[in-house]
């Protein structure tokens, strides 16, 4: 049986790092990693980030045999949305059709899950908050990087078929945690109620 390949994608302010948590904590025998990419935005940049999602492709194919599932919040899917969007001075776009075929190619059961917001409004409420990162965290941001998702999505559907992917919308956190509960078959516990 292959081990999952769970991966949180989607726009700042929609739930990453929460849903994160509560998969890694009622998903037996899983390991959680947090990416966040680098902060150059120059071409230099481009040669940091293609060797470290190079290497994150090799270590997947060093533990793609070991039976443990694995959950990421970002991958290099958020460096290609952030310089399609013009926040790098770089395309990443050839890095990133390279990377998205090695890792379809990798031995796990693999779920491309993008959350997003049906009333972007909510943006605004879950986004005014202290954030510790470089990119800057806005209203206009969420809602651009979610189109940009939900096209990269839309193309993973059509050209990788036999990747699992789900488009979660996250307005309402219960609604949306059950579609997880129902796909990877958990058990919430009694006292856990997932919030951002």
């Amino acid at each position: 049986m292959k081990s999952k390949m769970i991966i949180i994608e989607g726009p700042q302010g929609t739930g990453k790092s929460t849903l994160a948590n509560y998969l890694h904590d009622n998903l037996a025998g899983s390991n959680l990693y947090r990416l966040s990419g680098q902060k150059d935005k120059t071409n230099t940049g481009k040669i940091l980030s293609t060797k470290m999602y190079e290497a994150l492709i090799e270590y997947l194919q060093v533990m793609q045999d070991i039976p443990m599932d694995i959950i990421f919040d970002r991958t290099f899917f958020t460096e290609e949305i952030y310089a399609n969007l013009g926040y790098k001075d770089y395309s990443f776009h050839d890095v990133y059709e390279k990377l998205l075929l090695k890792l379809s190619k990798l031995n796990y059961e693999i779920y491309f899950i993008n959350l997003y917001l049906e009333n972007t409004l909510l943006y605004k409420e879950r986004l005014n908050r202290v954030h510790h990162n470089y990119q800057d965290f806005s209203v206009l941001n969420s809602i651009n990087q979610q189109k940009e998702y939900l096209l990269i999505s839309n193309y993973i559907q059509e050209e990788y078929p036999h990747i699992n992917v789900l488009n979660l919308k996250m307005d309402d956190f219960d609604i949306a945690y059950r579609q997880i509960d129902e796909l990877f078959k958990l058990t919430r516990k009694k006292n856990d109620n997932p919030r951002i």
